[in-house]
């Protein structure tokens, strides 16, 4: 008896190793990902501008990166005791404005150095809904909690996130034209826009993705909006808030992206960190112990031969 739908999904010949340099950006799905990735000591760089739901908005962050165009004094604004700016997340606000500066061109030198070297970058769109600010006419990526009436809001239509699809493959091949590309739509349910909204929304971006893919044969799709609604199609795979995957739902497609995205070769590896993970987390009854320090002691050893095989594997 079948009680569960299941979508096909087959091993990629690309797949992600401990060679990989793996980018992520995106819907605060891309974060847990790109923690499961950094559990396992993957080389990757997890949303640096913060997370990001709109393509229009990782459009420009990845313009910006690509041209080197630093962030300036008129990229910033002072509301409610912080410097902010539109184009990324609140983490970044700063009380400082010499310090907001300094972090966000930071972030974009680094952005820029890992992107020219990365195997793999992967993007979680999470909504076709924006905001645009009326002052400036553009879409923002957070509104900094900048008073609604400030902003209008609109639904990008799929040919309008089709194009900006295009110009994101189009400037990373300008930096690093090996590198394979992977959009995936967030599973996270953006309610607050409507239930009804939230679908239009979700169906402009899968829609706007796959009709890029049918052109650009160097880019592919990982279904993990699909795996939530048709394989997790039960409210016990949500968090409390009835949005978010929970933890089962999150280590569930997980394991599907491991299967498809994860090199077979690379399971030993991740089995000898797990074990390091787990012993780290260890807290023994008596410290003191001479069996806790011989503990110890084996798994430094652990640790420095993971680390001499995979140099860039910190514990």
């Amino acid at each position: 008896m079948k009680l569960q739908t299941q979508i096909p999904l087959k091993p990629q010949k690309d797949a992600i190793d401990y060679k990989a340099k793996v980018f992520l950006m995106g819907s605060c799905f891309v974060e847990n990902i790109g923690s499961k990735l950094d559990y396992y000591k993957f080389e990757s760089l997890i949303n640096p501008f913060g997370i990001i739901f709109h393509p229009k908005a990782i459009e420009n962050l990845i313009t910006r990166v690509v041209s080197n165009n630093k962030f300036t004094e008129e990229d910033i604004f002072f509301f409610n005791e912080r410097w902010h700016c539109f184009e990324v997340h609140s983490i970044l606000s700063n009380p400082s404005k010499e310090n907001i500066l300094n972090d966000l061109n930071s972030l974009l030198k680094n952005t820029h150095t890992f992107l020219k070297q990365a195997s793999h970058i992967i993007f979680t769109l999470g909504t076709a809904w924006g905001y645009r600010y009326e002052k400036s006419k553009k879409l923002v990526a957070n509104c900094h909690k900048v008073p609604q009436k400030n902003f209008t809001k609109e639904l990008l239509g799929v040919t309008e996130i089709e194009d900006s699809l295009e110009r994101i493959i189009s400037l990373l091949k300008e930096l690093n034209t090996k590198a394979t590309v992977v959009f995936t739509v967030s599973p996270v349910r953006h309610l607050k826009d409507g239930f009804i909204e939230n679908q239009r929304s979700k169906s402009h971006l899968i829609t706007a993705i796959h009709q890029t893919i049918a052109r650009e044969n160097s880019i592919a799709y990982f279904p993990s909006y699909e795996i939530m609604m048709d394989e997790l199609r039960d409210y016990r795979f949500y968090a409390e808030d009835m949005i978010h995957p929970n933890n089962t739902a999150i280590n569930y497609i997980w394991n599907k992206f491991q299967q498809t995205w994860i090199s077979n070769a690379s399971e030993s590896t991740m089995k000898e960190v797990e074990k390091i993970q787990s012993g780290l987390s260890h807290r023994p009854f008596n410290p003191e112990s001479e069996e806790f320090k011989k503990f110890q002691e084996k798994l430094q050893q652990k640790i420095m031969y993971l680390s001499e095989k995979h140099p860039h594997i910190k514990f």
